[in-house]
């Protein structure tokens, strides 16, 4: 990296830190843990908060595994209708061509005689 590329990747790594040193609350507290403590008087439901940021936390690669391969499948599946697509319509324009002649008649009548 050249030292014009470096400047404000280090501009931008020192005032993340600054954010973060500057509200430790905020940046350790997840949402639904302070929502849970905020919510009851006496200390919040802490395991609600825990249990419903767990939750959501692991449905997240789930969700995306399951989207990614609902793409893909669907892609595989308009695939295959093109290309069957494409043998029907081969097959309708075989079936519509006429028929060859047959061997006998195509060929070339040769001399009896041939001479040099």
């Amino acid at each position: 990296m050249s030292p014009t590329q470096t400047k404000p990747l280090a501009i931008l790594i020192a005032v993340a830190a600054i954010v973060v040193l500057a509200i430790p609350g905020e940046a350790a507290a997840c949402p639904s843990c302070k929502s849970a403590l905020a919510a009851s008087d006496g200390g919040g439901d802490l395991v609600s908060g825990f249990f419903w940021s767990i939750l959501f936390m692991l449905s997240m690669p789930v969700l995306i595994l399951a989207s990614l391969a609902t793409y893909f499948y669907l892609l595989v599946r308009k695939a295959r209708a093109q290309q069957a697509a494409a043998i029907a319509a081969q097959m309708a324009q075989l079936a519509s061509t006429p028929a060859h002649e047959p061997a006998d008649e195509a060929r070339e009548e040769v001399p009896e005689e041939i001479t040099v």
